[in-house]
């Protein structure tokens, strides 16, 4: 319950402070008018105890992976499961889709998903995309121990804002780790020496076995997937990467749907959407065009930097047959649908103008 300063209960408790001194009646009228529970709340402050009931609500969501391999005994020739490596991963849905690094399971024989009440479910592997180093597993469990988080959005992210790391470092239970987000719009190379667009760099410390685990933000939801330290050694010192959660949200439905990524275009590169909206810039804006795709082959430009290192967007992609475009994730979204080697007409803007150009849709290596 929140008071008012003008009730007389209020002046009341203010009276009574008074008896109880200083620091006890501070915390005491504090206490009224954030409606906290004076019991409870003494020794925490408000941001604690908002940290303290994110992790409380999202640890349930948040799962801890086994990667095992056989091994064959020399001398009994016995064929035995070892644990190879450990990461994490999130409850994505009630059905027991499990959402993990494509690198954490890399190389298993077999995985297991250990839940927050401890009980461990053998997994089936769904899907992965390892050019995302995002992967989809399965568990057999009840609907009623699967708690999904909440997606939030990884456009509207901005530099300098809080964030939660929750994973299982070094297989320790369930750890949370506080920071900000340090860059946005990073690209680091996967496992399978791709490009990851679009990266958020933090300095939450995110160590061996937080990989896989949700990064939050300040309202607990869903906003990457932590995926790697930049260190010479392994441990966390400061920069740390996730993959957004917009990503993800694209990614993840096509691996459960078909098993791996099954999307085309002609052959573009865009621009995160949170760069986009920082410039007032609708549409999805093409950053480079991959060289002798077929837009490349149509004169479709990218983006030019100037010699001060400033970044002049290219065209800007603003309708798919018809159909509005609003940013990069519309951009993703409409084009699902389509096939290898549809011939789709993309409305396109340069500078003022606006004209259609139709494109073949093409698996692109360079992604």
């Amino acid at each position: 319950m929140s008071l008012g300063r003008s009730t007389p209960l209020f002046w009341g408790l203010a009276l009574l402070a008074g008896f109880l001194g200083v620091s006890n009646g501070f915390f005491l009228l504090h206490a009224v008018e954030e409606g906290i529970d004076a019991d409870e709340g003494v020794g925490l402050c408000i941001e604690e105890r908002k940290v303290i009931s994110i992790f409380e609500r999202s640890a349930p969501s948040v799962v801890f992976i086994t990667n095992k391999v056989q091994r064959r005994s020399l001398f009994s020739l016995n064929v035995t499961q070892i644990e190879q490596g450990s990461g994490s991963g999130i409850i994505w849905d009630r059905a027991g889709h499990v959402v993990t690094n494509s690198h954490v399971i890399q190389g298993a024989d077999a995985v297991s998903v250990t839940l927050a009440d401890g009980t461990v479910w053998e997994a089936d592997f769904v899907g992965g995309a390892p050019g995302s180093d995002l992967a989809v597993l399965k568990i057999a469990a009840p609907r009623d121990k699967l708690i999904p988080l909440e997606l939030g959005s990884s456009t509207d992210l901005k530099v300098g804002q809080t964030v939660l790391a929750i994973g299982n470092p070094f297989g320790l239970d369930h750890t949370l780790t506080k920071g900000i987000v340090s860059a946005l719009g990073r690209e680091i190379r996967s496992l399978s020496g791709k490009t990851i667009h679009d990266v958020i760099q933090t300095d939450a410390a995110i160590n061996p076995g937080n990989s896989g685990g949700p990064l939050l933000d300040s309202r607990g939801r869903l906003v990457g997937i932590n995926m790697a330290i930049y260190s010479s050694t392994g441990s966390n010192v400061g920069i740390s990467f996730a993959i957004p959660v917009d990503t993800v949200n694209r990614i993840v439905p096509s691996l459960i749907r078909d098993g791996q990524l099954m999307t085309y275009d002609p052959g573009v590169i865009l621009v995160p959407d949170w760069y986009a909206k920082q410039r007032r810039l609708t549409g999805a804006v093409i950053y480079r065009v991959i060289e002798n795709s077929p837009a490349a082959k149509r004169g479709i430009e990218g983006g030019l930097f100037t010699q001060r290192n400033a970044f002049i967007p290219g065209d800007i992609i603003v309708a798919i047959d018809g159909q509005q475009v609003n940013g990069a994730n519309d951009y993703f979204a409409l084009l699902e649908k389509y096939e290898k080697g549809n011939v789709v007409t993309f409305t396109i803007k340069r500078g003022r103008a606006y004209f259609n150009v139709d494109l073949p849709l093409v698996v692109i290596q360079d992604r």
